[in-house]
């Protein structure tokens, strides 16, 4: 169980602002770093000419270029879903009492990688400018948010074990799916395997414009629904003794929970321990309670996927590994040291 009495590390306003200013140096370093470098000031300067012509002299077109076809799409779209996710693990954790829940314990990745794996067998990945495969993915996602919910809920009244269950079982069964349709297309294995490692190489606008409305949204009405969270830190009978509708509060907030994974996945593939660290780092940084501990586990998500990612194309010169595997290298052994301190206590 979270202790709520337990002080604030750092103060929040200034711990959320040295987070934000984190972010904004990874976004502009990530932005800066590729096969042809860009400077900073040019990529500020490209910006800021997009933006306010009318106050910027015009930019370099070869930056411009570069900043807004390639990078900018890559980093942006790698902060929103390092965000996302974050904002899906602290709200799980909060839920269930239970520091090692993540977003990906609900179902809804696996369900996504069977939607990524048929739109590739059916040949539908690259329609619509590559956005095929994400749509098909993003609606097995939903579909099997619908099946978890069916499944846990049980006379009228979502069980929040139930639903981590429920996702688990799912979610196994969808994996083994994935495994067979990974047998049946042999010459399409790579696309397949790339989406089930994840990637922020197929980056479009179209995904940025999908994430930011719901990201956002997500880290605002999480923000203002902290002092729920708070009480179900207690329990749920806490909860429901302090006035919080809980079976309203628990299907809305998981709805939403699940909602920003499945979109997350979906345009970014499998991108693991994100949801897990952020909200084990943030909760050290400004403590338990989740008015500061929901936007602060946001900017320490999106810093972390960006600055993955940026490992990821980097690291090797000349080839780019799965962004996915980069986060498991840092994440694994994170996992294990929360998993001994949890036994242990």
């Amino acid at each position: 169980m979270t202790d709520l009495s337990a002080p604030r590390r750092l103060p929040l306003p200034p711990t959320l602002f040295a987070l934000s200013l984190l972010l904004f140096i990874s976004l502009l370093t990530a932005a800066a770093f590729g096969e042809i470098p860009l400077a900073p000031g040019a990529i500020l300067h490209a910006i800021g000419h997009r933006f306010a012509p009318g106050f910027v002299t015009d930019s370099d077109a070869v930056t411009s270029g570069i900043l807004f076809d390639l990078r900018l799409t890559r980093v942006l779209l790698a902060a929103l879903v390092g965000a996302a996710l974050a904002v899906a693990g602290v709200v799980l954790q909060g839920l269930t009492q239970n520091s090692l829940a993540d977003p990906y314990t609900v179902g809804v990745s696996s369900g996504a990688s069977v939607g990524a794996g048929i739109a590739v067998l059916l040949g539908v990945s690259g329609a619509g400018n590559g956005l095929g495969g994400s749509l098909l993915a993003f609606v097995a996602a939903l579909l099997t948010m619908v099946l978890v919910f069916t499944l846990s809920r049980i006379g009228g009244r979502v069980h929040t074990a139930g639903f981590l269950l429920a996702g688990i079982v799912v979610g196994s069964f969808l994996w083994s799916v994935t495994t067979l349709l990974l047998t049946i297309a042999q010459n399409d294995q790579k696309e397949i395997l790339s989406f089930l490692m994840g990637r922020f190489n197929e980056a479009r606008w179209p995904y940025v414009a999908l994430l930011f409305p719901l990201t956002f949204a997500g880290i605002a009405l999480f923000t203002l629904a902290g002092r729920g969270l708070d009480a179900f830190a207690f329990g749920e009978e806490t909860a429901r003794s302090v006035g919080v509708d809980t079976e309203r509060f628990k299907a809305g907030t998981l709805a939403l929970s699940a909602l920003l994974t499945a979109a997350s996945v979906s345009v970014a593939g499998i991108i693991g321990f994100v949801g897990l660290i952020a909200p084990h780092v943030a909760r050290a940084l400004v403590g338990p309670p989740h008015r500061g501990l929901v936007p602060a586990s946001a900017l320490v998500g999106a810093t972390l996927c960006v600055v993955s990612d940026l490992i990821a194309r980097t690291v090797l010169p000349g080839s780019e590994i799965p962004v996915g595997v980069v986060t498991a290298l840092l994440g694994a052994p994170f996992f294990a040291l929360l998993l001994r301190r949890q036994i242990a206590a």
